[in-house]
């Protein structure tokens, strides 16, 4: 514990000296999502997926051109689209407001987060751009395009970038803590720390850079690390040390990731998981834990509507799609678990456990609609066995892995139908079917 307390002593003694020393810039926001109402300026972009890279929303003190009259009618319809995941209207609401403020950069800024998640990146770059160079200190519009950059597998570009950018506004904790972000993305995970550590030093009281530590030491599977650093931002260490964010959405995320691969856990995940939703509606990746969770206990009811919220979020997610259908799947609407997997499929090839679920699918349904029996024995054979090929021919460590056994039950199966015994549906032998969690996925 000795070599762990000295590897976060910075970090705690910048927590300690908020007591004594005056937080500069607006990050005490009330809300860290888009309002209603669109008030307090753009988005920003930050989203935290399985492997702790974050892209998500912020509310934005950063915007300076006000917008009025109808521009603002448009940026405020583009709001409420966005809370509803209806990204296409958003999209098209803040095109307009471009267009009818032309001086404003928090449109662009707010276009840009919605290409991210239509997957359009180069668009996205391209609003991201036009806002900075609206607004030359819009530091989160410059760190947006530098995640984006480094997200989409520009690192070198986006640390020079910032390096840049990091020039030009030496006193910006902001630019110091993106820079650190996407030192973490590259690997570099010494500067890394030494980077948000800075930055704290700039202001003592960042949050976004007690978060980019946590995440950082996450990415770098220093789990004691990453989860001592979270219990300084959510819990605190008593009277004396206060939680410094106890209601942070993307700490409560990274959080539940951690324990939701610990055993014992998975009951606090969830409650993290929940958390962090509450706090970030429009985060997708906590919905899609949450959501999945709740498919491994057998519950499709409460996890329906937050995988279509990921899927509204997040369309381009191959998970958010695979996760959904595996919903559906449980809930026994197999036309729609289909659309999902293969959409799934479309987005990432390589899924395996995409297969898997097809699997299940034509394995436990009683029977799918335009399949005959002997038919749907024998894709749920094929999918299985197209799994178990792309998956190799042993299941990771600590890993308990079915298939042998699914298959096994499929071939006894075919044979009764081959026999005429097996009846007219392809009945499981099981009255429990497996979820997906079973191969290992979530």
């Amino acid at each position: 514990m000795r070599t762990l307390k000295t590897a976060i002593f910075v970090f705690l003694g910048a927590l300690t000296a908020h007591s004594v020393l005056t937080a500069c810039g607006g990050d005490d926001k009330k809300v860290n999502y888009p309002t209603a109402t669109g008030e307090g300026g753009a988005t920003g972009q930050n989203v935290t997926d399985d492997n702790g890279a974050n892209v998500g929303i912020v509310d934005n003190p950063g915007a300076k051109s006000d917008l009025t009259g109808d521009a603002k009618a448009s940026y405020d319809a583009g709001w409420q689209a966005w809370l509803r995941g209806d990204l296409p209207t958003a999209k098209a609401s803040f095109i307009a407001a471009g267009q009818k403020d032309t001086k404003s950069a928090a449109p662009h800024y707010s276009l840009g987060i919605v290409y991210d998640h239509l997957g359009d990146v180069a668009s996205a770059q391209q609003e991201y751009r036009t806002a900075f160079t609206l607004q030359p200190d819009y530091e989160f519009a410059m760190g947006a395009y530098a995640l984006s950059l480094a997200n989409s597998g520009h690192t070198g570009e986006a640390d020079t970038f910032l390096t840049d950018k990091k020039g030009k506004f030496p006193n910006s904790a902001r630019i110091e803590t993106y820079l650190a972000e996407v030192k973490s993305i590259a690997g570099d995970h010494g500067t890394a720390q030494q980077l948000a550590q800075d930055a704290l030093r700039l202001d003592p009281d960042f949050k976004d850079a007690m978060v980019a530590i946590a995440r950082d030491h996450y990415r770098a599977r220093k789990m004691e690390l990453a989860k001592y650093a979270l219990q300084a931002i959510l819990d605190g260490f008593g009277d004396t040390t206060p939680a410094r964010d106890k209601d942070n959405a993307e700490a409560h995320l990274i959080r539940g990731l951690i324990e939701r691969d610990m055993p014992g856990q998975r009951s606090f995940a969830v409650k993290d998981f929940e958390a962090a939703k509450a706090k970030r509606p429009d985060m997708a990746e906590a919905l899609i834990q949450l959501g999945s969770m709740k498919v491994e206990a057998g519950n499709g009811q409460e996890a329906q509507p937050l995988l279509e919220s990921a899927v509204k979020f997040a369309p381009q997610s191959a998970l958010a799609h695979l996760n959904l259908g595996d919903c559906y799947r449980l809930l026994s609407r197999q036309a729609d678990a289909k659309k999902e997997f293969d959409q799934a499929l479309a987005l990432d090839s390589t899924l395996a456990v995409a297969h898997y679920d097809i699997g299940l699918m034509y394995l436990y349904s009683a029977s799918i609609p335009g399949m005959s029996a002997t038919d749907q024995i024998a894709a749920a054979i094929k999918e299985l066995q197209t799994y178990k090929t792309m998956r190799g021919p042993k299941a990771g460590p600590g890993v308990q892995d079915d298939i042998d056994d699914l298959i096994a039950r499929g071939q006894a199966k075919q044979n009764e139908l081959k026999q005429g015994t097996g009846g007219g549906a392809a009945a499981p032998a099981s009255s429990t079917p497996p979820t997906a969690a079973d191969a290992g996925k979530k």
